[in-house]
Parts: structure tokens; C-alpha cells; sequence
């Protein structure tokens, strides 16, 4: 019987790595598309058209739902959270295809890993969450590790720096507000009004500047439109098969791919710095894993 579970066990495991495997790619695609993208298209429009080219595919994707199920996966049981989410989502999506056109790829990727950082220091506020000492000291490490990457006063802080950190903080929030939303609505409903909400704030704010793409734009705008679904639905998959210990060190390798794609492709340096900080991030976030996990297991 233990050999049984324990070869499961290694199923989930691996499935979880493959799972992975895809979010590392689908974020890694979703920067290339909008650095080629960048200086070309309006930031504005290239979230118009992701949120058109999301929309599609979420409506498509719930259209083939068992007939019974269909109208549960599109279901608002809190439209304001709903709004909400979108407006931080979008605010921090704009960030940080802004800041992807500013500074090196590798820097967007690294800042990001604040992102668990702020939804620790927002989730007391936002879900009536402890602030464990585990979370205070994950914290602290983000902002060491921030401070090791941006370096202050050396005159790295920059406006691309400062955009995903903003975005980062914002991402954050709509993080936090998805953990609201999944006690009672489902994940297609939250990405169906994802691209639902955001598609008008797109239009709303493109209208002045609107261009037809051109038609080598529509590969990056499609890549853009696709992984932006297909990064979060990856990654939920692979948490739900394994362990949040096991699953967050492997989103630490986006990272290291980012910048050597990036080395490679726009002959960005490799910074050690960047690599240094989002190790102390890291670590931080880790050890909170670690020890939420061991409080969430039942006392023998």
C-alpha cells in the first residue's frame, strides 16, 4: 500500500514539474512578445487586445462546459471584488509591460518576487489574516532583497524599476482579492471576468491612441493573449497537485531563463546583483511556506 502512494505521490510530483515547465514558458513568451512589441504598440492596446483575444478563448473554453454547468463559471457572487481585482490586475499588467520596454528582463522578473511579500503584508487587512513571524521575516528579506537589486543611491532606481515595483504591489493586491474570490466563485469565472472587465478599460484608454497592427504584430499580440491565460492556469494546476515547497523554487527558474534568453536575444548582461536579491527573496518566501505548511499539519 505505501509503495501505491508513494509511487502517486511521485505521479503528482512529476505532473506538478510539467505543470511548471509550462508557467516558465508562458511567462518567459508573454515578456519576449512585449519586448518586441514595445515601441511599436501603445501598452494600452496591447492589454485592449489581450483582453479581446482572453475574452475569445474564455467564452470558447466555458461554451464547451456540460450545458448545467455553464452559467456556475460565469456567476459573479461578488461583483465589487470582481472589479476590484480587474482594476489592480490591469494597473499592475500595465506596469509591467511598461517596465519591460525600460529595463532588463531579468530586473522585471526578479522585482516580481515581491509579489508574495505584498500579499503577506496585505492579507491581514484584506482577509482578516495573522501576520505570522514567518511572514514578518519574509518581509524583511524582500525588502533586503529589493534594496540588493535596485542598489539606492548607486543610481540604479530608474522609472522601469519603480513601474514593476508599483505593478508588483498591485499584482499583489489582485492576488490577495483572487483568494476572496475563490471561496465562492470558480477559477473559469475569475479569468472569464478577467478579460470581461478589463477589455472596456483597455478600449477606454486606447481610443486615443489607437493604430491598427500590423500584421507582423499579431503572432506577439495572440502570444501575449494566449500565455496571459495560460501562466495562471499552469500554475494553479501544478499547486494543486503538489506541495507549495516544491512548486515555488521552480518559479524561481524563470529568472535564470529570462536572463540567459535575454543575454542571447537582446545581449542584456547578466547581473549578479539581480540574481543576489531574488536569492533573499526567495529565501524568504520559502522559509513562510515552510512554516504555514508545518503550522497547517494536525498535532500527533
Amino acid at each position: 500500500m505505501q509503495s501505491v502512494n508513494t509511487e502517486s505521490h511521485m505521479r503528482k510530483v512529476v505532473l506538478a514539474m510539467l505543470w511548471m515547465l509550462g508557467a516558465l514558458f508562458s511567462f518567459t513568451a508573454m515578456a519576449l512578445a512585449g519586448r518586441e512589441l514595445s515601441g511599436h504598440l501603445n501598452t494600452f492596446e496591447m492589454l485592449f487586445f489581450r483582453s479581446l483575444i482572453g475574452l475569445v478563448v474564455m467564452t470558447l473554453v466555458i461554451f464547451h462546459q456540460p450545458p448545467g454547468q455553464r452559467l456556475r463559471h460565469v456567476r459573479m457572487h461578488q461583483p465589487v471584488v470582481h472589479l476590484l481585482r480587474n482594476l489592480s490586475h490591469f494597473g499592475g499588467q500595465y506596469g509591467w509591460l511598461y517596465a519591460i520596454a525600460l529595463i532588463p528582463l531579468a530586473q522585471v522578473f526578479a522585482i516580481e518576487f515581491t509579489i508574495p511579500i505584498w500579499v503577506a503584508l496585505l492579507a491581514p487587512f484584506v482577509l482578516g489574516e495573522r501576520m505570522s513571524w514567518a511572514r514578518s521575516m519574509a518581509i524583511l528579506l524582500g525588502v533586503v532583497g529589493v534594496l540588493v537589486i535596485l542598489r539606492p543611491g548607486l543610481e540604479v532606481v530608474n522609472a522601469g524599476s519603480l513601474a514593476v515595483l508599483g505593478a508588483s504591489a498591485l499584482y499583489g493586491f489582485a492576488l490577495t482579492l483572487t483568494r476572496k474570490l475563490a471561496l465562492k466563485d470558480t477559477s473559469l469565472s475569475v479569468l472569464f471576468w478577467m478579460s470581461a472587465m478589463q477589455l472596456p478599460f483597455g478600449a477606454l484608454l486606447t481610443w486615443s491612441v489607437w493604430q491598427l497592427p500590423e500584421s507582423w504584430m499579431w503572432i506577439w499580440l495572440f502570444t501575449i493573449g494566449l500565455t496571459s491565460l495560460s501562466a495562471h492556469y499552469c500554475m494553479t494546476q501544478a499547486f494543486r497537485l503538489a506541495d507549495a515547497s516544491l512548486v515555488s523554487p521552480m518559479d524561481f527558474l524563470r529568472l535564470p531563463l529570462i536572463a540567459v534568453i535575454a543575454w542571447y536575444l537582446y545581449d542584456e548582461a547578466l547581473d549578479w546583483w539581480v540574481m543576489a536579491g531574488a536569492v533573499i527573496m526567495l529565501i524568504g518566501n520559502l522559509n513562510s511556506v515552510r512554516a504555514e505548511r508545518r503550522l497547517a499539519q494536525p498535532a500527533t
